[in-house]
């Protein structure tokens, strides 16, 4: 079985990641593409070889209308996602939703019942679950190689040249470093910890704007406590550049994995123990791969829209702390 998937939106996530990803895999083929440009639609579409006969479109409601259809990738600004996944799921598509899901708590909830309802998957986008290396140190950590885990330590920065950035406006998102990476760095902290250490039960922030002045984050850092007592530490930026780093610590030993954030699948990875090998794959691919999975099988998603929400209820604490 194949799966057919538009891509809403055409921003480097998509050129560099999703069309690639469906491309990559048996069970999924690109179908069709949505562009605020039908030109730009048609130029994507005619680069990763959109299968349907009328690829390009600049209308939701005509992309949705296609019984073909069986799917869609939203990977467009934060503020869109809820009009678009909700019609979406309206229209009997599944849906694979980058992240974050929504910038309120009213969007969250028009998502989730809207996907209920129609009885259609919802899948998040955290790639960086797809990592070979980082599903092997949380698989070593939950089988308890490391003891009991203490903290967990996440630092992902890029360095901004300006304040020009989507997301650093009101207009079409809500948080600049924290939606960028810094929802990333909560998804690994909560995936790791939640099995051994229980929920989120306590989050103070600090939300710096003081370079550019703008209404969203330009460096968070944020202290997270589990049920446990055990912690986590996140830190993103759009202020400078540095190593990414994700950082385990338990009570019988370590691992760090050191520039595995980019969407390469690489970087490297160490223990108390030496160093891990792997051998690099494409995030994309096993994140659209566990999706596609999803639906044949009709189980529900690694991230599904649950995850998705309390992730963002995260966000929004973390900015009225």
């Amino acid at each position: 079985m194949t799966l057919n998937f538009a891509l809403i939106g055409t921003g480097g996530i998509v050129e560099n990641g999703h069309a690639n990803a469906l491309a990559e895999l048996p069970s999924t083929q690109l179908w069709s593409i949505l562009s605020r440009d039908v030109r730009r639609a048609e130029h994507l579409a005619n680069t990763y070889g959109a299968a349907s006969p009328n690829p390009a479109y600049d209308s939701l409601s005509s992309l949705l209308s296609d019984p073909k259809l069986d799917a869609v990738i939203i990977a467009t600004p934060d503020k869109l996602h809820r009009e678009q996944a909700v019609a979406s799921a309206r229209a009997g598509k599944h849906i694979l939703l980058e992240k974050p899901m929504a910038t309120d708590a009213e969007g969250l909830e028009a998502i989730l019942s809207a996907c209920s309802q129609a009885q259609v998957k919802l899948g998040l986008c955290y790639r960086l679950r797809w990592h070979p290396v980082h599903r092997e140190v949380v698989r070593r950590a939950h089988a308890g190689d490391f003891g009991k885990l203490r903290h967990v330590r996440t630092l992902w920065t890029l360095q901004e040249p300006d304040a020009s950035n989507w997301r650093a406006s009101s207009e079409l998102g809500c948080w600049w470093s924290l939606a960028a990476v810094g929802t990333h760095c909560i998804d690994l902290a909560r995936w790791i910890m939640i099995p051994g250490s229980g929920e989120v039960s306590q989050l103070n922030s600090i939300i710096n704007r003081a370079v550019w002045g703008g209404p969203h984050d330009e460096t968070a850092v944020l202290s997270l406590q589990f049920e446990s007592g055990s912690t986590a530490e996140i830190c993103s930026s759009v202020l400078f550049g540095s190593p990414s780093r994700f950082e385990i610590y338990g009570s019988e030993g370590f691992a760090i994995c050191e520039d595995t954030f980019g969407r390469e699948g690489a970087g490297r990875a160490w223990t108390n123990n030496g160093e891990i090998n792997f051998d690099q794959r494409n995030p994309f691919a096993g994140q659209l791969d566990d999706f596609a999975q999803s639906i044949m099988a009709n189980r529900t998603p690694e991230v599904d829209g649950i995850e998705g929400a309390k992730n963002v209820r995260l966000l929004l604490e973390s900015i009225s702390a």
